[in-house]
């Protein structure tokens, strides 16, 4: 029993509270939200990163 409520706990910590971080929503609505504009105007700021190192 304790290891499902904590399991429980766990999801809702990472995965569905609001974070301040990211403007006031959960990470799964933020990634979303980052992979559906990703590949247009940050490629090319992708591209220079990975070419740093």
């Amino acid at each position: 029993d304790i290891e499902f409520a904590t399991a429980g706990w766990v999801d809702w910590y990472n995965a569905r509270r609001l974070h301040s971080s990211i403007g006031h929503m959960p990470p799964i609505e933020y990634e979303t939200l980052y992979y559906a504009g990703f590949g247009t105007e940050d490629q090319p700021q992708l591209e220079a990163a990975q070419n740093l190192g």
